[in-house]
């Protein structure tokens, strides 16, 4: 049964009976912020279902104790965004986690599975669609949505049983709360990315110099959106931001003109462009430079995802979960061994990965 919390005080009298798990998901906003506007809260409480309304003055407060309480283990199914919400509404993050869609991955059952086609594959309930785009800001919230918000909670007890205990099987849990804390704190000392311009395929095509102008205005960008809570395409489109890196303005008048031809154009910010652009970053000498791939590199890549792969086939695993093509370009640039892939990756892979790397032609 669903129960609708629109007082502190009654999460908080829940609290008293301190369960040993809850199933925890969100409705959030996101259309024209940098940081998700939490809607709404659901928690799974025993035999209960909580809407909490995280709108009411003093909910969020109420929802604090619960996140930060260590003896309760906090279900949840894709929680990457959900955990940013938790951190901008709350101030904290539900620990110790346990995330359904990467527990599903590690255990053999399905890679990247969304949290309704997991409860039909387990538990063989076919849930609605329905409220996916709905509007979770207003209020009262329809009967479908509240229905809607339900369920998305209501079979997460149902998902960790069948998948704890197949990561039981496979001697696996230690993988999934290896997992759990690297996703934790990559949320909590989120700084934004230190290289945005390696992400970006056009940067390929740049310049070393061009390159590092696009790091500064990737850089400002980032902390502007930050700060002004909108989205980053909002402050400075990427067809932009490289046109301006490519080929630089001669002086602010210039920089002036060109905005003139583009609509959607940051005038206002003009002057914190131009800054931001001419002004050297400390660490911009240390910047890799994003690079289209040697013919050498590229076969050096692929031997890299084949040995990768078979591994994966192997452990049962799905594509992409041991090591993405991302991290494994960023291994045979730099020779470092990225974070994404210690632990219990690094486990698995660094006997199999070491000869490849060692054969591969040398980082530019």
């Amino acid at each position: 049964m669903a129960h609708w919390i629109r007082h502190p005080a009654e999460l908080e009298e829940r609290l008293r009976q301190r369960p040993d798990r809850i199933g925890l998901d969100t409705e959030f906003i996101r259309e024209r912020t940098y940081w998700p506007q939490l809607a709404l809260v659901q928690m799974a409480v025993g035999d209960e279902i909580l809407l909490i309304d995280p709108l009411v003055p003093g909910m969020t407060q109420a929802l604090r104790p619960w996140l930060e309480d260590d003896s309760i283990l906090k279900i949840m199914h894709s929680a990457s965004e959900d955990l940013v919400a938790f951190k901008c509404a709350c101030g904290v993050l539900p620990r110790p986690l346990f995330d359904t869609q990467i527990g599903a991955a590690l255990a053999g059952i399905g890679g990247g599975m969304g949290y309704q086609k997991l409860v039909a594959q387990v538990t063989g309930v076919v849930l609605p669609k329905g409220e996916t785009r709905s509007d979770w800001m207003r209020r009262p919230l329809s009967d479908a949505q509240l229905e809607y918000a339900a369920d998305d909670v209501e079979y997460l007890f149902a998902l960790h049983d069948a998948i704890d205990a197949r990561l039981r099987e496979l001697g696996r849990r230690e993988w999934l709360q290896d997992d759990a804390r690297r996703l934790l704190a990559s949320v909590e000392h989120d700084e934004g990315e230190r290289w945005p311009h390696l992400s970006m395929r056009a940067a390929q095509f740049l310049e070393a110099d061009a390159q590092r102008r696009l790091l500064r205005l990737l850089r400002w960008r980032d902390q502007q959106a930050r700060q002004s809570d909108r989205p980053r395409s909002w402050i400075l489109d990427n067809e932009l931001a490289t046109l301006l890196a490519r080929t630089p303005p001669a002086d602010y008048d210039a920089l002036l003109r060109l905005f003139e031809r583009f609509p959607k154009a940051p005038r206002k910010l003009a002057q914190a462009v131009w800054q931001a652009l001419q002004t050297p970053l400390a660490d911009e000498d240390q910047a890799p430079q994003a690079l289209a791939a040697s013919d050498g590199n590229k076969a050096a890549l692929k031997r890299l995802q084949d040995a990768v792969a078979r591994r994966s086939a192997e452990l049962g695993l799905p594509d992409g979960l041991l090591a993405s093509r991302r991290h494994l370009e960023a291994l045979l640039e730099s020779g470092d061994w990225p974070a994404a892939l210690g632990g219990w990756r690094r486990d698995q892979l660094q006997a199999l990965l070491l000869p490849l790397l060692a054969a591969a032609p040398a980082s530019r």
